[in-house]
């Protein structure tokens, strides 16, 4: 994905990381699209309570193609044929779909120049949670993970495709990668303590990211909730990127004024994903005053809000509550919009 399609994700706006509380598909598509629906960029809510096949790992096994996964002793496992834990996850994917865009008819956005964002794991994080039949992880195999990353990258074309087709929006895709920084270290939890798994090198790492950037041929974003990996994301240039800006120590603000002065794209996880138990002004005014202490602190220009920031919560919603989940994506969008005219 070049630059130019990093410009297609919509800026100088708010969207939600893509977990939010609850089990009702419905209520979810609802508050994403009722909260971001007007100028933010909606994205296709996640449902983590609904338990197995609905959690980030499994929603992901169920986007695979020709890849099914079994759940066996509190673990997914690629397994030879398609599962029950398989069409579970299937299905919990085709009512969020179903729910979005009945959403969508009754706000009445079809036809609309929309962008929607779905969102799954990257191949890293997902290869270091699965299993291979034989019991170690995927990440030891490099023929199985790229094997993933094939399929899920067609899993992710198939779905946005699907997307477009029924809302007759465009589609960005966000791949999510907490568990990367322990792929570049080496620390995923093997098998056994005495099979270590190797470390994969940054570089290989950014090639089979792009590889599947070029697969989707869509705008992508790659999130992290984690301390930024400076080398990679400046390695994995076809992506925007999401991040917890709190995760940010001194050290950090030289790189991070490089990566928006490059021009990329980023997300910007400023917003409590937990109710801090103050009141929302409070919330709003601190934030946009930190943010625009902190770009005035590296040097540059206020545009960047307008030209290539998006606001979001720290991380996902699916520990808040309903009405902070709420309350999380409505201040988002005023604090984008506060920042805009900053």
């Amino acid at each position: 994905m070049s630059d130019d399609a990093q410009s297609a994700i919509p800026t100088g706006t708010a969207t939600g990381i893509g977990s939010l509380p609850g089990t009702d598909p419905r209520g979810a598509a609802a508050l994403a699209a009722g909260e971001l629906g007007g100028s933010g960029l909606v994205f296709l809510p996640e449902l983590p309570a609904r338990g197995v096949g609905a959690d980030v790992i499994g929603r992901t096994a169920g986007l695979l193609v020709d890849l099914p996964v079994d759940y066996v002793h509190r673990t997914y496992r690629l397994a030879a044929s398609p599962t029950a834990e398989t069409r579970r996850a299937r299905d919990h994917l085709r009512w969020d779909l179903d729910a979005l865009e009945e959403r969508w008819e009754t706000a009445d956005l079809r036809g609309e120049a929309g962008v929607v964002k779905i969102q799954a794991a990257g191949p890293f994080t997902f290869a270091a949670h699965v299993e291979l039949r034989g019991g170690h992880k995927v990440i030891r195999d490099r023929g199985a993970l790229r094997d993933v990353a094939a399929s899920l990258a067609a899993g992710l074309d198939g779905q946005a495709a699907e997307l477009e087709r029924r809302l007759g929006v465009r589609v960005v895709v966000q791949l999510d990668e907490p568990s990367i920084g322990d792929v570049i270290d080496g620390t995923v939890t093997p098998l056994t303590r005495l099979d270590p798994i190797l470390p994969i090198p940054v570089p290989e790492i950014a090639q089979l990211l792009e590889g599947v950037a070029q697969q989707v041929a869509r705008p992508m974003i790659l999130h992290s909730c984690a301390s930024p990996r400076w080398e990679l994301l400046r390695a994995a240039r076809s992506y925007a990127l999401s991040m917890d800006l709190t995760q940010l120590r001194v050290a950090d603000y030289d790189r991070f004024g490089e990566t928006l002065d490059s021009g990329r794209t980023l997300l910007a996880g400023v917003v409590p994903a937990v109710d801090p138990g103050l009141p929302q002004n409070q919330v709003t005014d601190d934030l946009v005053t930190r943010l625009t202490g902190l770009i005035d602190r590296i040097g540059l220009p206020r545009g960047v809000f307008r030209e290539q920031l998006l606001v979001t919560s720290t991380c996902g919603l699916a520990g808040a509550t309903v009405s902070w989940a709420r309350a999380a994506l409505a201040i988002s969008t005023t604090v984008a919009d506060a920042l805009t005219t900053a």
